[in-house]
């Protein structure tokens, strides 16, 4: 019961080359997760920039004052 057989060998070669092989599935996985990490930290990086503002781009939303009321 203690022995390790040919079987059992041939078993951690297989979990071993899909876990680390080039070709692996989990490998392929992996490399998507840290892509994916990647472009959102990249994403949550470019929100903190502060966005330049024209004037033309600017509305006036100010109440102008009615001048009938102030004259009374």
């Amino acid at each position: 019961m203690g022995s390790i057989g040919p079987l059992q060998i041939v078993l951690v070669i297989v979990v071993a080359l899909l876990l680390f092989g080039g070709r692996g599935r989990i490998s392929s996985i992996m490399g998507d997760m840290a892509k994916g990490v990647r472009s959102f930290r990249k994403g949550l990086a470019d929100d903190d920039e502060p966005k330049s503002v024209d004037k033309d781009d600017l509305v006036n939303v100010t109440p102008k004052k009615d001048e009938s009321k102030a004259s009374s």
